[in-house]
């Protein structure tokens, strides 16, 4: 049976984007291994003191550079990363999900930010990488460095908030506004804990890339669950074609 052609270009378009996603989910994932087998041989010290000491004033430390006003916005950042902040914007979006009755689409959200956050633990647990004792601490922090758990939950959730949101946007701005605005927040979180002086550079680009891959394969299962029936479809699936 032949496809209708407007069927046929968009199985092309889903198999493309697949492609596409997969390719960049081992990128992702190769990244992070890469990451932890430098760190664990040591490799990447002289990297992450270099950019640590760079974000501290000349000759001190103690200082992070920009005066007391940035280090203040830092802060205000590094919350966004935080369990708190991220608990409260997920629940937001899942009560929007609910009244659209995106019931299934909900129940994967909540799965994909549990699984992450567990990811998480595992991985600190498992390399259980001592903070930096280079520069003082901004905030407190209680659990091992590598990789960044904020800078990972934040990639996570904001980026699987993002898809998620996405899939019931027809428009194509606004899916993007979503997925840019969820970048720039993990990449701000990320880059204040570097500032704070509570996490390595390589602890960040770690997170970053463990939780990047993560929310492109909840990507990945929403769009081949939504086209097996399982959870709602993609509302731009359903877009008539031009």
């Amino acid at each position: 049976m032949t496809l209708p052609p407007f069927l046929t270009e968009l199985t092309r378009k889903v198999e493309l984007l697949t492609l596409i996603a997969l390719a960049a989910i081992a990128g992702a994932v190769w990244a992070f291994v890469g990451l932890a087998s430098e760190m664990v041989e040591g490799d990447l010290h002289a990297f992450d003191e270099a950019v640590l000491l760079a974000l501290r004033e000349p000759g001190d430390p103690a200082n992070p550079i920009g005066g007391s006003q940035v280090e203040v916005a830092m802060r205000d950042l590094t919350a966004l990363g935080g369990v708190t902040v991220l608990t409260l914007i997920s629940l937001a979006v899942m009560v929007y999900l609910l009244l659209r009755r995106q019931r299934a689409s909900v129940a994967l959200l909540a799965v994909a930010i549990l699984g992450g956050q567990g990811i998480s633990h595992l991985a600190k647990s498992a390399f259980s990488r001592p903070r930096p004792d280079l520069v003082p601490h901004g905030v407190e922090v209680a659990t091992a460095s590598f990789p960044s758990g904020h800078s990972m939950m934040a990639a996570v959730t904001y980026l699987t908030l993002a898809v998620m949101l996405a899939r019931v946007e027809t428009r194509m701005r606004i899916r993007a506004f979503y997925i840019s605005v969820a970048a720039i927040l993990a990449v701000l979180v990320g880059v204040s804990r570097v500032y704070l002086g509570v996490h390595w550079p390589s602890d960040v680009l770690a997170g970053w890339s463990l939780g990047a891959a993560w929310a492109l394969g909840v990507w990945l299962v929403a769009q081949t669950l939504g086209r097996g029936g399982q959870i709602e479809p993609d509302k731009r699936d359903d877009a008539p074609a031009p």
